[in-house]
């Protein structure tokens, strides 16, 4: 287990709007009270890198954090993990399934943001052990 960053900020969406929160509980259907839990287990989870909202902000768009659409905002560079690779959050540990796939509603912010983060958007990950996630938690890389 290697440390590798901590947790920035969190975020769910409920059936209307998003919403930043402190903690946040998972299972393996993804995170308690989001209006995604139960659709799709392995993109449950979106993590995204502070150095997404950097890259937009260098380039003149800025953001506030949560409009990427993340759930977790981390201070760490996943994007070059592959598929598999383990991850450990507070007692949760979750397994990147995918890279974030670009979707339209990046255009109403900036029509060259798709672009821009068209491999900096975020990952996603499916829940392996359910748990409670806070911000300021510590992540680790899991040794495979």
């Amino acid at each position: 287990m290697v440390l590798v960053g901590t947790v920035s900020s969190l975020f769910y969406s409920p059936p209307i709007g998003r919403i930043c929160v402190t903690s946040f509980d998972l299972d393996t259907q993804g995170i308690l009270k989001d209006k995604h839990y139960n659709q799709n287990p392995s993109r449950s989870v979106l993590m995204t890198s502070l150095e997404s909202y950097a890259l937009a902000k260098h380039h003149g768009i800025a953001m506030d954090k949560g409009f990427l659409g993340e759930n977790i905002l981390i201070d760490y560079n996943p994007y070059h993990l592959s598929s598999g690779t383990r991850l450990q959050i507070g007692e949760t540990i979750l397994e990147i399934t995918q890279p974030c796939t670009l979707c339209k509603s990046l255009s109403d912010i900036d029509v060259s943001l798709p672009l821009l983060l068209k491999d900096d958007r975020g990952i996603f990950a499916k829940v392996l052990v359910a748990g409670c996630i806070k911000e300021g938690d510590s992540l680790y890389l899991l040794e495979t």
